[in-house]
């Protein structure tokens, strides 16, 4: 039976205020997306929860369709939690979300009353939860109404199977959109989660991170590393059974050149900070608390006690910031 670190919260973690609302996230979250499916050795999964926990995470981020297959990272997550974990759930914040394809025909994906209702019940139902603290409607679905979408959003809150209401992927506009459709039906915007790194930076010309203040939400990033981009693993060619070169959710004709000049600069801007390239960039996610919490992945506990460890330098001089523009531009 897993015993926790007595020590989780001397320090080695910071938390932020998310939004208006009275949670307080970790600023490093842990993401079930990759390597928590039935593909993967269950007993490094253990491993890595523990020991993210033990680091201050107290935030567990997944999805009806991770995997693969697509589910069974809710129910291995549902598993430890079950069989080590539970005495530890009023300590930790378990997200959700749906919105992509999860079963077959015209009512497993998308963002219709329906789909998202039974999405949460299956969600619950692999975890053998009550409730999940967020629930994520993630991503926009123009051709179902929002008044639909996030009024099933804030009846789930209602109904006690979700405590937070938060979106994924949705730009500024359908930020205050779906914003002010939750407030009217007594349900705030907690957080919206969306990809920023600093080679994807489109959120900061749409203007996002106000529209959030504006709303009262917060804000977590995931592909913080740009898909492993944003590291060493690129600095001297395409490794086997990287994510390049087996072309998951990275194109090897994407790492240009160009790219890799840009990396080796960035690479030795981080040297210079005493932090890995990867440190760098989840550092440079929270710079200036302008996001509240960024999320990583892992394929090991180690990687995750690496990860945390920026927390110790989050800072960055002018200066330090100008090198890094003129190298992005």
């Amino acid at each position: 039976m897993f015993k926790a670190d007595d020590n989780r919260y001397d320090g080695r973690m910071q938390y932020l205020r998310c939004g208006k609302s009275g949670i307080m996230m970790p600023r490093v979250a842990l993401g079930l997306w990759h390597n928590f499916g039935s593909v993967d050795d269950f007993e490094n999964q253990k491993k890595m929860i523990f020991k993210a926990f033990d680091m201050g995470i107290t935030h567990f981020d997944l999805a009806n369709n991770y995997g693969p297959a697509a589910g069974s990272a809710e129910e291995n997550f549902g598993r430890i939690l079950n069989s080590d974990f539970r005495s530890y759930r009023d300590e930790i914040l378990v997200s959700t979300k749906a919105g992509y394809d999860m079963w077959p025909g015209p009512y497993g994906d998308h963002g219709s009353r329906k789909y998202l209702t039974a999405s949460i019940n299956q969600s619950l139902k692999r975890m053998n939860l009550e409730y999940v603290d967020i629930f994520y409607h993630h991503r926009p679905d123009p051709d179902t109404p929002l008044e639909e979408t996030m009024g099933a959003v804030s009846d789930i809150v209602k109904s006690g199977k979700a405590l937070y209401a938060g979106i994924s992927n949705y730009n500024s506009s359908q930020t205050r959109a779906a914003a002010a459709i939750l407030a009217r039906n007594g349900t705030p915007l907690l957080i919206n989660q969306f990809r920023y790194n600093m080679f994807d930076r489109w959120s900061e010309n749409d203007r996002l991170m106000d529209t959030l203040a504006e709303v009262g939400a917060g804000s977590i990033t995931f592909s913080p590393l740009a898909q492993g981009l944003l590291s060493d693993k690129y600095l001297n060619g395409i490794p086997e059974n990287s994510r390049a070169s087996l072309n998951h959710f990275l194109r090897s004709d994407s790492i240009t050149p160009e790219k890799v000049g840009k990396i080796r600069k960035l690479n030795d801007l981080a040297h210079d900070r005493g932090q890995s390239l990867a440190q760098m960039a989840l550092s440079w996610n929270l710079r200036k608390d302008k996001v509240t919490a960024v999320l990583i992945g892992a394929h090991n506990p180690e990687q995750i006690e690496d990860n945390v460890n920026i927390i110790r330098h989050l800072g960055f001089t002018e200066e330090e910031l100008a090198v890094i523009g003129d190298i992005l531009k």
